[in-house]
């Protein structure tokens, strides 16, 4: 009859069956709605201008003031522009994946909460853990990063306060750092506050490193002009490295516009997501980026590539036309740039955990609202009790790589469910157990009606499965492709004959997968899929191809100590998951319905209604 009940109720498939279909079961899409399951909903205060100073100042961090040096010296050199708007059009390909499932999935947990809608409870379990990792260690890192910064302004290494500036452990060769974890206190009693209030003081602090950007550009701008751009007079041309090294200049300032998913976790609290979502991340995006090219501009344009200092590349180039003070304004508007991306790195981790919690792959301790302030109090007071920890006793600098993968999987992952929710959306959804009368009843209700026209719905509902079955294969067929034909092509030390033979079938099956795609009619559920009236993905499905592709050639190039570290992690995860959230899960003892059906089950379950 088209209702499959929950794999642990079914011992006819053995252990290893059971543990399959737990990690591909899937929730729907307003499962995680505070009404549904008897929680507290967030406060719904958020307009665009929000999550606009959101989404800025969780990207524009300190890293802008010297990465332009770096990139410019060792690949781009004044070629950095490009590099900047290249790795903008990629990060791009993710903001559009995101926008469309944002508004139409607007609950908070963001990218696990898509992974779990469309893809499933094991996948989104691990994108969730590798997310909770990223936010603690990304806000641990930004927290350390503020007080060298904060002591330039106040006369250099040194003039902090005792209380406040950096102490070396004798014997145990720790360095604390105790203006790091009173910052993150600090943001954490803020968070704890409210989102409209939270968001307000990011916004000034946002608007404050926006100033100091606008001076550089403005009299970056006129020092050119006042002294003929001499950056970009050189023998050397616009390309030095060539455009292999301005290609290689995008893939490292791309990580300079990780934090506009920080947008897509507000979800929830957003008063129109629909309209809103979209518009914050398009608007957010676009200011990121047009502010990185300028500053590259105006730059590389003050002093030759090769001349650029690399730790302090921006106060150094107005320093050689004789404007040392600027290096006050430019410090505060690193300072300012590293608290508001403190914010927005403790902003996402407490919702996350919240979702993971209502879903019941967590404690439902995480899952509390606060009453009165309408966010998860609980939660937020705990990851900043983790993050104050981390920054104060641990240099966390050389865990920063693993920031990066937690971003990269998610974007991977959430171009995946595009694909899915386009080609082949859930057919079924989960219902509670209890209703099993309803449902039998429903049941026998939709055989009734179709009962006269058995044999042409058979025949509709053959060809309708093999379309899904054409779509699921060629998705996973093209990710797998995308995989080979990434790792292939970055490690070297395959031996070149392999090497080429694997780049080819790689790119064989990605092109294969994304003609087929094309080419086969995508499925008319998608237009009832969540909620309507939202941002649609353009370019389908070869922009969400695209971005897979990216987004796994980062990944497999983070390096093997990244991944050893990580790994460790997910391995922790994975136990986690076994013996908690598995057992747990808000699925556990689900039963499968087709989408169709799930309206009319809760609808007699209202009305109180049985009768077929």
């Amino acid at each position: 009859m088209g209702f499959l009940v929950d794999s642990q109720k079914d011992g006819g498939i053995g252990f290893l069956g059971g543990c399959v279909k737990t990690l591909i079961r899937r929730k729907q899409v307003d499962s995680a709605d505070g009404n549904v399951h008897g929680h507290h909903q967030l406060a719904k205060e958020l307009s665009v201008l929000h999550l606009i100073a959101i989404g800025v100042g969780s990207t524009i961090g300190a890293g802008v003031y010297i990465l332009v040096g770096t990139v410019a010296r060792e690949h781009a050199g004044p070629a950095l522009a490009l590099s900047f708007l290249i790795a903008g059009f990629a990060a791009a390909l993710s903001a559009f994946c995101y926008a469309e499932l944002a508004s139409r999935c607007p609950s908070a947990g963001s990218a696990y909460h898509y992974s779990y809608i469309c893809v499933g409870e094991g996948v989104a379990w691990l994108v969730g853990w590798a997310l909770i990792l990223e936010y603690t260690i990304g806000g641990s890192a930004v927290a350390r990063g503020i007080s060298p910064n904060l002591a330039l302004l106040f006369g250099g290494e040194g003039s902090l306060p005792f209380f406040l500036a950096r102490q070396a452990i004798p014997g145990l060769g720790i360095v604390v750092d105790p203006c790091a974890a009173i910052l993150v206190f600090v943001v954490t009693g803020l968070l704890c506050v409210g989102i409209k209030e939270s968001t307000m003081v990011q916004g000034i602090v946002t608007t404050v490193n926006l100033c100091a950007m606008l001076f550089v550009i403005i009299a970056g701008t006129y020092l050119g002009f006042k002294t003929g751009w001499s950056g970009y007079e050189l023998p050397t041309g616009y390309f030095p490295f060539g455009v292999d090294g301005m290609l290689a200049g995008s893939a490292v300032v791309f990580f300079a516009y990780i934090g506009f998913d920080s947008v897509a976790s507000t979800a929830e609290e957003v008063r129109n997501p629909q309209r809103d979502l979209p518009m914050g991340i398009g608007f957010a995006l676009s200011i990121c980026c047009s502010l990185y090219m300028l500053v590259s501009i105006v730059v590389v344009g003050l002093v030759p590539y090769y001349a650029m200092d690399p730790d302090t590349p921006i106060s150094s180039a107005f320093a050689a036309h004789g404007m040392q003070w600027a290096v006050y304004i430019i410090t505060a508007g690193a300072v300012m740039a590293l608290c508001s991306t403190l914010m927005g790195s403790m902003l996402p981790q407490p919702r996350i955990l919240m979702a993971m919690a209502r879903d019941g792959l967590l404690p439902s301790f995480f899952s509390d609202v606060n009453k009165k302030s309408q966010v998860p109090v609980k939660s937020t007071v705990v990851t900043g009790l983790c993050a104050a920890t981390l920054a104060f006793c641990m240099d966390v600098d050389q865990l920063a790589g693993m920031v990066s993968v937690g971003t990269l999987l998610a974007f991977t992952m959430v171009a995946i469910s595009v694909l899915i929710l386009r080609y082949v959306p859930p057919d079924e959804v989960p219902v509670p157990s209890s209703l099993q009368d309803t449902i039998d009843s429903v049941s026998l209700h939709y055989n009734r009606i179709s009962g006269g026209s058995t044999k042409k719905k058979s025949k509709d509902v053959l060809s309708e499965e093999k379309r899904r079955k054409i779509a699921g294969w060629t998705i996973a067929f093209t990710c797998i492709g995308a995989f080979t034909l990434t790792y292939a092509a970055s490690n070297l030390a395959i031996q070149w004959l392999v090497r080429y033979c694997l780049c080819g079938f790689g790119g064989a099956l990605l092109l294969t997968g994304l003609v087929v795609l094309t080419c086969i009619e995508q499925d008319e559920a998608r237009h009832n899929f969540g909620h309507s009236g939202g941002f649609t993905c353009p370019f389908v499905p070869l922009l969400p191809i695209f971005c897979i592709l990216i987004n796994i050639y980062l990944l497999v190039n983070l390096g093997g100590a990244t991944w050893a570290r990580v790994s460790v992690w997910l391995a922790i995860g994975v136990v986690v998951y076994l013996f908690y959230g598995r057992k747990h899960s808000s699925l556990m003892d689900a039963v499968y319905v087709p989408v169709a059906h799930a309206g009319e089950i809760y609808g007699r379950r209202s009305s109180g209604d049985t009768l077929a």
